[in-house]
C-alpha cells in the first residue's frame, strides 16, 4: 500500500489520498464500491466545516426527501394539498 493509500491512524474510516495539480483526487476504491460507484459517476460534493463530504445522487435525493418529510406537518404533503383542492372544487359541482 502506498503511503497515499494507507488509512489515516486512528480513523479506520479514512485513508489519505493526494489531490494533485488540476485539483482531482482518486476516491478509494473500498469507497467507491461501498457507496455503489462504479466507473464515470456524477457525484455531490459539499463542504462540511473544513471537510469535502461526497455523495451519489441517489444518497444526496434520499437526504433531501428525509429533510422534507421532518419539516413538513403530517398530512399536508403535495398529494394531499391536491386531493383537499379537488374535494372542494367537486362540492361545488
Amino acid at each position: 500500500m502506498s503511503t497515499a493509500n494507507r488509512p489515516d491512524p486512528g480513523h479506520p474510516d479514512t485513508e489519505r489520498v493526494v489531490i494533485d495539480e488540476s485539483g482531482r483526487l482518486v476516491v478509494p476504491a473500498r469507497f467507491r464500491k461501498a457507496l455503489g460507484i462504479r466507473g464515470r459517476e456524477t457525484v455531490v460534493v459539499g463542504m462540511v466545516g473544513d471537510s469535502l463530504r461526497v455523495r451519489t445522487i441517489h444518497g444526496a435525493l434520499e437526504r433531501l426527501q428525509r429533510l422534507a418529510r421532518r419539516k413538513r406537518p403530517a398530512g399536508t404533503g403535495a398529494v394531499d394539498a391536491f386531493l383537499a383542492e379537488r374535494r372542494v372544487e367537486a362540492e361545488r359541482e
